[in-house]
């Protein structure tokens, strides 16, 4: 076919049906091309043949063949997750379950505010609810976490001059008018055998540019809020997918003195007023008490830190959120919602705590938590558990990307990461499902190093994502702590109410698997690294690589109980 295509008549449509999808196809993917899209993830298998070939031979797509749909789906994930999340990637698979796998990825691209055009084939209506191979109901497949789906039935010349249409509504539904609004859109397209065609010229480009996301809410607040707000006791949260600038978020607190509870998603540790170690802070009863908020400002998705959520709901203070996809609101909380541009107002129309000592009181107990928990991990014989997030976090390669998954390696690098840790994490949906994957893709899609920081079972999950690493030019550098299980239920009241054979066969879960073993098969070099300086040596090499960090759950918890010590009495 010829790229882009040319404009023709109506009346030049291709007459074979196997051209017609062919040509179908091809203006789907050239229109996309068009609006900007520039990856496309395909995971192979027959029905999918057209759409396949169209992608593949447009010139201004790049391919990546993925064997597992579920990884497929979120390697689409972390490419969406460049240029700000403002250009879907599309993913591409058979009929039947191999569209099922696609599930988990969908679900995270939804309450994540990332664009994705995922594009399942299907057979033709008659084939389907006759018992037909590989055919399953396919409609609204993935129900509410899209944000538009669409089945246009087999391609049909009558309906060829809505094709570019198709392609630029899926796209805008996909990124929305603002970016909390971005997310999965899914294209259901039924085929009819035989699946190979020539695509012909398709229907004229329209010629207009494509829809932008912009921020279309009022960024003014009212008198009275303001007034409600404006008191010395407020504190910043500010989470991850805020899609909000964080220099906004940096000039409201150096404005009202408040400090930033900012977890490492959040991109902001590193602000002169930003407070690391909250978490750490936040189990001193007496500090708790004493620096209970009147005042929280909420910048995107709360943290993972349940000490910090208890303790925002103990004070009860006017909560406000301000930014995130969709509705965040999980205790029932939020007294009022602002959009990302309403900081501006905030800043210029309240005093906060400017001229008391409210920040200072923070930056001093954050100085002493932050001395204590250096100390303590710096005086480790073997590395433990939080001692690798803070590696990570301080000894990443420059200008690498951080992916940690949910579970522990989150927490770890959110109360113990320091000031440097910065990191992507899929914190829509909390599952440490495509991990690994969401990794791939973003190194695909920014062409830079990337860190992975996981758990022993986050990587045996996803351990899928591994095939073919080594052909796809990335440089992906996973960390991962072998703990030999699910290491986060030795912290919850299981690990001490059940008898330890029964805890060890439901939560603890050991699976025995050799990880280094498991790199090799995949041709990834691998090591395993015992201390601070080894894990440090072993992150400034290039990757594809896997380093194995051994670790034992029940120290795990001691050390997590001693840094709690440490700072406490530090305080």
């Amino acid at each position: 076919m010829h790229n882009p295509l040319p404009s023709r008549g109506v009346s030049d449509v291709p007459s074979s049906p196997a051209d017609v999808q062919a040509t179908f196809c091809a203006t789907l993917a050239d229109e996309w091309v068009r609006l900007g899209v520039r990856h496309a993830v395909v995971a192979p298998g027959s029905r999918s043949t057209p759409m396949a070939l169209a992608l593949a031979e447009h010139v201004g797509v790049r391919i990546h063949i993925v064997h597992d749909e579920r990884v497929a789906a979120f390697y689409a994930l972390g490419l969406g997750l460049d240029a700000g999340g403002r250009v879907p990637a599309v993913v591409l698979c058979t009929s039947g379950t191999a569209a099922a796998n696609l599930h988990p990825a969908v679900v995270e691209a939804s309450l994540s505010a990332v664009p994705m055009l995922v594009v399942t084939a299907d057979r033709p209506p008659e084939l389907r609810d006759v018992g037909a191979p590989q055919t399953i109901d396919q409609t609204h497949l993935f129900g509410r976490a899209v944000r538009w789906f669409h089945d246009p039935g087999v391609a049909d010349p009558a309906g060829w001059c809505a094709w570019r249409s198709l392609a630029r509504r899926a796209f805008a539904a996909s990124t929305g008018w603002r970016p909390a609004d971005a997310g999965p859109v899914h294209l259901n397209l039924p085929f009819r055998e035989p699946l190979l065609g020539r695509a012909g010229d398709g229907p004229p480009a329209h010629g207009f540019p494509a829809p932008t996301p912009e921020d279309t809410e009022v960024t003014t607040v009212g008198g009275e809020l303001l007034a409600a707000l404006d008191r010395h006791r407020g504190v910043i949260v500010a989470g991850g997918r805020s899609f909000t600038g964080g220099e906004q978020v940096r000039a409201l607190s150096a404005a009202l003195q408040w400090p930033i509870l900012a977890d490492p998603t959040s991109g902001i540790r590193d602000a002169p007023t930003a407070v690391a170690a909250f978490d750490s802070l936040l189990r001193n009863d007496a500090f708790a008490v004493d620096n209970r908020p009147e005042v929280v400002v909420r910048v995107g998705r709360p943290p993972a830190s349940k000490q910090l959520a208890t303790w925002i709901a103990d004070a009860a203070p006017l909560l406000v959120q301000v930014g995130g996809p969709g509705v965040i609101d999980p205790d029932h909380g939020v007294a009022a919602v602002l959009a990302p541009g309403s900081l501006a107002s905030l800043r210029l129309g309240m005093r906060g705590a400017a001229g008391t000592s409210w920040m200072a009181g923070w930056q001093h107990a954050a100085e002493r938590a932050e001395h204590a928990i250096a100390k303590f991990l710096g005086d480790e014989d073997v590395l433990s558990e939080p001692g690798v997030a803070r590696v990570v976090a301080e000894d990443r390669p420059a200008g690498a990307d951080v992916v940690v998954a949910s579970s522990m390696p989150v927490r770890d690098l959110e109360w113990f990461g320091g000031p440097l840790a910065v990191a992507h994490a899929n914190r829509g949906a909390n599952g440490i499902d495509g991990t690994m994957s969401t990794a791939m893709g973003l190194a695909l899609a920014r062409g830079r190093p990337v860190v992975v920081l996981a758990g022993d079972i986050a990587v045996l999950h996803d351990a899928n994502a591994l095939i073919g690493i080594v052909g796809r030019d990335v440089d992906v550098r996973i960390v991962v702590v072998d703990n030999d299980g699910g290491g986060i239920f030795s912290f919850l009241p299981q690990a001490t109410q059940l008898p330890e054979d029964r805890f060890e066969t439901l939560f603890g879960t050991p699976h025995g698997v050799d990880l280094e073993t498991l790199a090799r098969a995949h041709g990834i070099t691998s090591s395993t690294v015992t201390s601070a300086a080894e894990l440090s040596e072993a992150l400034a090499r290039s990757g594809p690589a896997l380093i194995r960090v051994p670790s034992d759950r029940a120290r795990n918890v001691e050390v997590h109980a001693g840094l709690h010590r440490a700072v406490h009495d530090a305080l």
